[in-house]
């Protein structure tokens, strides 16, 4: 018989597996997600109570199942619709007779579905990224406000509020039609991207990654290439992230300092998922097309993936990469970047001249990567008391204690960094 303590870790650990699933599945029989996800969460209480006493079942993805399809049937007796709601679950359960069978009898569109319900855009970006945290990556609501770093209760309001929003809003649960696919692609891509990004430099906090989150997006992205294998897109984003995830083990040092990519140690770059970025990178090829705006940062990250040291990188390359992207997706920080990157490839005067015509850019006004780019490439042209103002300013925007911390001993001293 097994233990209680490690039964409960094999519980918790089905559910991560399991849950998207599971939800999936039973969202597909109610036709309501935060139904689906009650029922799931109760066959969970459900394991954690039986699981102990009588063993973890041969198949526990198939138990859970079973356990919620019959606890939907009590749901569905209370609802107008019982008879014929009632009648489709009870031929479901007719082929499948025992708990041990494999559940996987779900067609893969339902968990696509729960994919595009989970982003749908009816939903304010908050409760995208919660939701889809919450339904598609098995995470608790503690689990997501401390990743998050907002109180608990916000997190659970967020959850609520979508899942009333969804409901009020009679989202019903399928697939988009063709014509509303890439609108509604582009919010799923989206919300895996911000994840990613919040885990790979934190916006607030006193860690300057949160490689969790990093991975939770890039199961996601890779969930997302399985069911969607004819997407360039999604294959964009997918290379993106494995090709940045790659370089996190580099990105900090002993104590959890910062260390900016010119002085980054390239041997602790995990080579196993650049290879996999380049080959995502790849099928984007493959499948034809022009490249969006994911596959052009991935295009981007692979250049200096592709860099034995910081010197040998291609900065031209990169420079005419972002004037693309700059074109395809116009965007401020898009246009940042291209500063930094013109401003290797040409020299920091003409990097200046970019950055500086984005000093009035309303979005970029508290943006503290702005004056800090600004006091790079000033430092880089001597002018050391400028870029001490700009590495100063840079330091009383960001809320990320570490990078607080990188700023002010730039301001210290305003040497360039490349």
């Amino acid at each position: 018989m097994t233990r209680p303590a490690s039964t409960h870790a094999a519980v918790e650990a089905v559910w991560r597996i399991e849950s998207a699933r599971l939800i999936a599945g039973l969202a597909r029989f109610v036709g309501d997600v935060g139904l689906a996800e009650e029922l799931a969460q109760d066959a969970l209480v459900a394991a954690l109570e039986q699981w102990p006493a009588g063993g973890v079942p041969a198949n526990p993805g198939g138990w859970l199942m079973s356990t919620a399809r019959h606890r939907a049937i009590d749901q569905l007796r209370r609802r107008q619709n019982y008879q014929r709601k009632l009648a489709e679950v009870g031929r479901m359960l007719e082929h499948q007779p025992s708990g041990d069978r494999d559940p996987d009898d779900y067609l893969p569109d339902d968990l696509l579905r729960l994919v595009f319900i989970a982003c749908h855009p009816v939903l304010r970006t908050e409760g995208r990224v919660a939701l889809t945290l919450r339904l598609l990556g098995g995470l608790s609501t503690a689990e997501i406000a401390r990743a998050f770093l907002v109180p608990e209760p916000t997190v659970g309001q967020r959850i609520s509020r979508a899942k009333r929003t969804l409901r009020e809003q009679d989202v019903a649960f399928e697939l988009p039609p063709p014509a509303d696919l890439p609108a509604r692609l582009a919010s799923v891509l989206e919300v895996v991207y911000l994840v990613f990004n919040e885990g790979y430099s934190a916006t607030a906090g006193a860690d300057w990654t949160r490689p969790e989150l990093c991975a939770d997006a890039l199961r996601l992205a890779r969930l997302l290439a399985g069911l969607l294998p004819d997407q360039p897109e999604v294959h964009g984003l997918l290379a993106l992230l494995e090709i940045q995830a790659s370089r996190l083990p580099a990105r900090t040092g002993p104590d959890g300092a910062p260390v900016l990519l010119p002085d980054q140690d390239r041997r602790r770059w995990d080579r196993l998922l650049v290879r996999r970025g380049l080959a995502a990178l790849d099928r984007v090829r493959t499948l034809g097309g022009d490249f969006g705006p994911y596959a052009l940062q991935a295009a981007i990250a692979a250049v200096h993936a592709r860099a034995v040291t910081a010197d040998e990188t291609d900065w031209r390359r990169i420079a005419a990469l972002y004037r693309v992207l700059v074109e395809v997706s116009p965007s401020p920080v898009a246009e940042l970047n291209r500063a930094v990157a013109v401003g290797r490839a040409d020299g920091p005067a003409a990097g200046l001249a970019i950055a500086d015509a984005l000093r009035a850019e309303p979005a970029l006004a508290r943006y503290p990567h702005l004056p800090a780019v600004r006091g790079d490439l000033l430092a880089r042209l001597g002018r050391t008391e400028e870029a001490r103002i700009e590495f100063t300013r840079a330091a009383t925007l960001t809320a990320n204690a570490r990078e607080r911390e990188l700023f002010l001993a730039r301001a210290q001293r305003p040497l360039p960094e490349w």
